[in-house]
């Protein structure tokens, strides 16, 4: 099972955003029973509340599902997933301010898994409004993201 942790400043926009899209494509590659999804905030102003009304709009929109994604904050225990994916810089320190990262777990931004984007974060639209942006942002991180894990399954034999 490889696990998956997106996380942004308050899990109601981005990172919601993030896992309803990997989940969708996770499950369009029949890869459901070996990935697992999830996604937290650094911050804890909307724990237990639904994504922000762009997100679910923006997904809507998409024909994602948004159904079940709940606003919680990263913990330690979080730390034991094999992929924590920040949207941003900022993010990235506060994920490794929850504890210690094992070694094996893959701390990086979204954007990281981009051609040409590497080292970018993903602008948060709770201030910039623009959902859009940071819908086709997301798609392209996660559905790259997803290339590098089947590639990484495929050499360990774990899929075809």
């Amino acid at each position: 099972m490889i696990r998956v942790l997106f996380v942004c400043l308050g899990n109601i926009c981005r990172s919601p955003m993030a896992e309803a899209l990997f989940r969708d494509l996770v499950k369009k590659e029949g890869l459901e029973d070996i990935i697992e999804i999830d996604s937290a905030g650094t911050g804890d102003w909307h724990i237990g509340n639904p994504p922000h009304q762009g997100t679910r709009e923006i997904l809507k929109k998409y024909q994602i599902s948004d159904e079940g994604l709940k606003a919680r904050k990263i913990t330690s225990v979080d730390l034991n997933f094999d992929y924590i994916i920040g949207m941003d810089s900022e993010n990235i320190k506060n994920i490794k301010k929850v504890g210690n990262v094992p070694s094996h777990v893959k701390v990086k931004r979204l954007l990281d898994f981009t051609e040409g984007k590497q080292g970018m974060d993903v602008p948060d639209p709770y201030y910039t409004g623009n959902f859009d942006e940071v819908y086709e942002l997301v798609k392209e991180g996660t559905e790259n993201l997803l290339r590098e894990i089947k590639n990484d399954l495929q050499k360990k034999g774990a899929i075809k």
